[in-house]
């Protein structure tokens, strides 16, 4: 930003925005904010090509999908800044893209518009939920280690998705999955978009995942290496996901089954603690928590999450969430919702190059998966893996996602486990009988799925 505009931010009508954001209250100012908006924003505006292409390999037009990226990450950025007040950005989230189009789409075979039903579902719920407060009353029983496993286990199925996607890893029928031709275009591209990473993170540079995706795509574009299939799809198509949940979407999902109501409970339950994780993390960096470690407006956040994903669902992505980039633009002074209007803000100014999201070659978003994945391990410190019971259990949440592509067996596997060892040590406490019903549950969807 150059010293002209700071000067002229610094020098704008400022009274207004004070009493509207609180930043000067928060030790921040204009400029400060306008700058912490446009770091957060290019350290995660690679969501805007990675999430067009996860979400077009379940069949949906990737135009649209990038239009409905960027209108919805800008709604839900204008929400979280204007209702909550937070310096927190948000976007359609990584891992439950990857399992609405692998799990949701292409394995229980749900036609790309009911699952978007099912995501605006997950929202409705969350934001009733949110109301009744029992929202507190799930998190009470769920062990730390467990959502700690679960969040490792997301990052796991994100960076193997990236592999495959660059031809690193490939299927095997004698070791179920083998190394790629590392001499081909697709790996030799992703190692270089990793390199590119590595090299500016390094370096402090921020945007390095947006960077990377571009120098790989100018590269694999003209030396052939990740050539771009032919498509129709243009400005025409932005809007093409718009609206598009099936109108007879009560009939669609009684016809398809239970199933359905597990997509639901997966959205909802995934959206609801890794977004909790985040909104802990960033607010307590940003010295927004309190002595008693509650956080002020924590449940307008939640709204705003909430709103978000069905207003996202019904622009044609999946669930819209808080982001840990967050923590780059609290990292150079943001304090207030003024960071996330600035970052929603940016999305729009993004938004005239969602047509060419479609250009983008999956070798170049692949190392972007392998580094948000990486990144995702963090939480795994938590656990006490010394403890026999905390390491099963996380360690069959964690494996389990990656290994079956799919988070509800993570889930499912790490909640029955570690009920299974309450009820050998004979904890049969009041405080514990939402586990044990939510362990019986997964019981009986593994019975379903085995067609017992």
């Amino acid at each position: 930003m150059s010293t002209a505009a700071s000067s002229a931010i610094e020098s704008a009508p400022t009274g207004w925005l004070d009493r509207r954001f609180r930043f000067r209250e928060r030790g921040s100012n204009v400029r400060t904010e306008v700058l912490a908006g446009f770091t957060t924003f290019f350290t995660m505006a690679y969501v805007v090509v990675v999430n067009p292409a996860i979400l077009g390999m379940a069949g949906m037009p990737v135009a649209g999908v990038a239009t409905a990226t960027c209108i919805g990450s800008l709604f839900a950025c204008l929400l979280m800044g204007f209702l909550a007040d937070a310096p927190v950005a948000m976007a359609p989230g990584m891992g439950l893209n990857a399992y609405f189009s692998f799990t949701v789409v292409q394995q229980m075979h749900l036609p790309w518009q009911v699952g978007l039903v099912c995501v605006f579902l997950s929202g409705l719920f969350f934001l009733l939920l949110t109301r009744l407060g029992v929202r507190q009353m799930v998190m009470s029983v769920i062990p730390h280690h467990l959502l700690a496993a679960v969040a490792a286990g997301i990052g796991m199925f994100i960076a193997l998705i990236g592999l495959k996607n660059a031809g690193i890893v490939v299927a095997n029928p004698d070791t179920i999955v083998a190394l790629g031709k590392m001499t081909a275009g697709g790996p030799v591209l992703s190692l270089i978009g990793l390199a590119v990473i590595i090299g500016l993170t390094l370096l402090g540079v921020r945007g390095a995942i947006l960077i990377s995706i571009l120098v790989t795509t100018v590269i694999g574009i003209a030396t052939g290496m990740a050539p771009v299939a032919p498509t129709h799809q243009g400005w025409a198509d932005m809007g093409s996901t718009i609206l598009a949940l099936d109108p007879a979407w009560a009939w669609r999902l009684f016809g398809h089954g239970w199933g359905v109501l597990e997509v639901v409970f997966v959205f909802l339950f995934v959206d609801l603690f890794e977004n909790i994780g985040t909104l802990v993390a960033v607010t307590r960096k940003a010295g927004l928590v309190r002595r008693d470690g509650t956080i002020p407006g924590l449940d307008r956040m939640l709204y705003a999450d909430s709103i978000s994903s069905m207003i996202g669902a019904l622009l044609g992505t999946t669930t819209v969430t808080s982001y840990v980039e967050s923590a780059t633009g609290v990292e150079v002074g943001g304090r207030s919702g003024l960071t996330a209007v600035v970052t929603g803000l940016l999305f729009l100014v993004a938004l005239p190059f969602a047509p060419y999201a479609q250009l983008v070659p999956l070798a170049a978003t692949a190392p972007a998966l392998i580094v948000v994945g990486a990144l995702m391990m963090a939480p795994l410190t938590e656990i006490d893996w010394n403890k026999s019971d905390e390491a099963i259990s996380a360690f069959l949440a964690l494996v389990m996602i990656p290994l079956t592509f799919s988070i509800a067996n993570g889930l499912a596997f790490g909640i029955t486990s570690h009920a299974l060892m309450k009820a050998f040590r004979r904890e049969f406490g009041r405080e514990n009988w939402l586990l044990y019903v939510l362990a019986v549950l997964f019981v009986f969807r593994f019975a379903y799925i085995a067609g017992v």
